[in-house]
């Protein structure tokens, strides 16, 4: 019974995973509309979900619904500038804000006075699927 088991488990468990994984992809292919804001300096140096350190000066971002690597294009809807960033970090934890960007990046875009902005943001690259022991098993 156990052969028999591994035999139709194992292939029923790994489709099951990829169905979950493409339908986590279609998720965060999706694009977002709401309202942006960004770090504080006093977070520079601090450790992000994905282990490495923030810094006031990159790209970095926080979404709490993308998956960690992802790349996305975030376009201010108030004066159309646009910026590439990566998503490290899981935030924002505040009302009804989707993202959560650097003190740079607030600056391209051009709301780092007012604190708060109505921006897209379009996903341009996920990141690849990983197993548990961090091996990539699926390209996109």
């Amino acid at each position: 019974m156990g052969r028999v088991m591994k035999r139709f488990l194992l292939p029923a468990a790994t489709l099951t995973a990829m169905a979950f994984l493409s339908t986590l992809a279609q998720a965060a292919r999706s694009d977002q509309k709401g309202v942006a804001s960004f770090y504080a300096d006093r977070f520079h140096g601090r450790t992000m979900a994905d282990g490495g350190r923030f810094d006031r000066r990159s790209n970095h971002a926080a979404s709490r619904t993308l998956p960690l690597g992802t790349m996305a294009r975030v376009t201010n809807l108030e004066n159309g500038r646009r910026a590439t960033v990566r998503i490290r970090d899981r935030g924002p934890y505040v009302g009804n804000r989707i993202i959560d960007l650097s003190p740079a990046t607030a600056d391209r875009l051009g709301f780092r006075r007012e604190g708060l902005a109505r921006v897209e943001v379009q996903v341009t690259r996920l990141p690849p699927a990983r197993d548990r022991g961090g091996r990539v098993f699926a390209s996109r």
